[in-house]
């Protein structure tokens, strides 16, 4: 049994820099525009929990950039980075629920992400609560808050209401 150990031990410390090295050709291939092989690169990291390969299937899913646009695909990339702790993928979630894209719109939800994306250090996205205030009750936003608060001391596990 422990050979067993010591054998995947080191089969995933081979594998580490391929996915290392297959992120970066997914990243080469976006920046040059060829965004089916950055899908291609993409896709079975972020499958692995890549969550870094998993804002990135978000975004291309969301802007239509190597796939047909499909927001509902785009959500679910972006929940599953955001809850990871990925302050971009948490904002992009925030911007779904404002808009309603792949998701329901609601302005609670929306600001909950918001909130904490920014608190995660997403810094782009730190006056979309703000904008977003001025379409919403002081009880709404308190809500947003608390859930904001809930969300992230459960580790994203209770972040829905």
């Amino acid at each position: 049994m422990k050979q067993l150990i010591v054998t995947l031990a080191f089969a995933i410390s081979l594998a580490l820099p391929v996915s290392a090295q297959d992120f970066g050709k997914g990243v080469d291939a976006y920046l040059a525009g060829d965004y089916a092989t950055a899908i291609k690169e993409f896709t079975p990291l972020a499958a692995a929990g890549n969550v870094a390969a998993q804002s990135n299937l978000g975004l291309m899913y969301a802007n239509g950039q190597g796939v047909s646009q499909d927001y509902t695909e785009a959500v679910k990339w972006y929940r599953l980075a955001a809850e990871q702790g990925d302050a971009t993928a948490q904002s992009n979630l925030g911007v779904m629920y404002e808009n309603g894209y792949g998701v329901l719109q609601d302005n609670v939800m929306a600001h909950m992400w918001y909130n904490i994306g920014a608190a995660n250090g997403y810094k782009i996205g730190g006056t979309n609560p703000d904008s977003l205030s001025k379409q919403m009750t002081p009880a709404d936003i308190s809500k947003a808050q608390a859930m904001a608060r809930e969300c992230m001391n459960s580790g994203y596990k209770k972040c829905e209401y």
